[in-house]
């Protein structure tokens, strides 16, 4: 499951006579960005139903870049992402992507054992004491262990989805905004797709729609894959007196129920909450904001008068929790490329690049051998047992 760290290396041009037309659906970070790696070999159009990109999921991300955060191959695909958005490839983006910014595990009584975790096996081991150290706000009746990720980091979200969507453009690549998938015909060697904005004509369509995913597979005549968006609930609040938040590390519980971290001069909390919902322009709801106050009150010695501002977004799961990519086995010229969960920012660069080796049909680099065992994860038609 290891992938290289190492920067990607631009892709391999195909020869013209390969070049295909790809209408990759939806503008968030997954779509962009494939959209990105596959312009330079392609003709390709991007649809976003929204009248701007990242409306949804993209746009209501915690922005942090944590490597121990999800499954294996999340995991995986997150340290793959690194090298790229650390040092982009030249020309990408001109200011950094990443912010250091250390992420603090933290354990009660109840939940002690959980440090212990495979994921959490790379994590400094930290006294109660260093912990109330580095988050003086923490009750010390709320803490009995500590784990530091000190390689964590903020990641700027709108630039790195903006420097996708202006590097795609300059490889060729189309984006139209404003323009819902309403039907689409299959004719026999490519696809017809009607759009509010007119009519598209694909060689291969790319099902990148996020928390809309599978209603988007229905309409083309493809089966579901199972998956299933859930609403994640997050406020702002005012820090108390004399906190210092440029120093202060995102802090997470053990149990992954709780997390805040400094979010311009305020306080961003989250209750983690993940309650399935339908596809929609998913709004915070009052119980969850309350469970948000209450947890933290409950960890920390935090007098909570006002909530600045409150919203929620979708993160959207398989079965599994591993991202849904790959050729529908039942109905050609469709790729899925959804699934990404609550992880799709910072294993962005990652999946995009192993979305269009399998588009593609063949490595476009170095980082081949070393991702291609990460394919077998992640087809839209896993048995079972694999979805967990």
């Amino acid at each position: 499951m290891e992938v290289s760290d190492s920067n990607f290396d631009p892709a391999i041009p195909m020869a013209p006579g390969d070049r295909k037309r790809i209408l990759v659906i939806g503008g968030g970070i997954a779509g962009v960005s494939l959209a990105y790696e596959l312009a330079c070999s392609h003709r390709v159009t991007v649809v976003e139903a929204e009248a701007v990109l990242g409306y949804h999921a993209t746009g209501r991300s915690a922005a942090m870049y944590v490597a121990n955060y999800g499954n294996a191959a999340i995991r995986a695909l997150t340290r793959a992402s690194r090298g790229f958005l650390c040092v982009p490839p030249a020309g990408f983006c001109e200011t950094p992507i990443l912010r250091p910014r250390e992420t603090l595990y933290i354990a009660n009584e109840a939940q002690a054992d959980a440090l212990a975790r495979e994921e959490y096996a790379a994590l400094d081991l930290l006294s109660v004491e260093q912990v109330l150290a580095r988050v003086p706000m923490l009750r010390p009746s709320a803490v009995v262990a500590g784990g530091l990720d000190r390689d964590s980091a903020e990641i700027e979200v709108d630039l790195l989805h903006q420097c996708y969507a202006r590097a795609a453009r300059a490889r060729g690549a189309a984006l139209s905004l404003g323009a819902r998938v309403e039907a689409a015909a299959w004719a026999g060697a490519s696809w017809s797709v009607r759009t509010s904005a007119g009519i598209v004509e694909a060689d291969i369509v790319v099902n990148a729609a996020g928390a809309w995913a599978d209603r988007i597979a229905r309409l083309f005549g493809a089966a579901p894959a199972g998956l299933v968006p859930m609403r994640r609930t997050a406020v702002l609040i005012d820090p108390p007196a004399g906190l210092d938040l440029d120093t202060l590390p995102m802090v997470m519980t053990a149990k992954e129920d709780l997390y805040f971290k400094p979010d311009a001069g305020l306080l961003m909390v989250s209750p983690a909450d993940e309650t399935p919902v339908e596809p929609c322009d998913v709004q915070a709801e009052e119980w969850d904001v309350a469970v948000a106050i209450d947890r933290l009150q409950q960890h920390c010695d935090i007098d909570v008068r006002h909530v600045r501002h409150r919203w929620a977004g979708l993160r959207t799961f398989a079965p599994d929790r591993s991202p849904v990519v790959g050729h529908d086995d039942a109905l050609p010229g469709f790729f899925w490329f959804a699934g990404q969960g609550g992880y799709g920012i910072q294993i962005a660069p990652a999946l995009a690049r192993l979305g269009a080796m399998l588009i593609d049909g063949r490595a476009g680099n170095a980082d081949a051998d070393h991702a291609l065992p990460l394919i077998a994860d992640f087809p839209p038609r896993r048995s079972s047992d694999s979805r967990g």
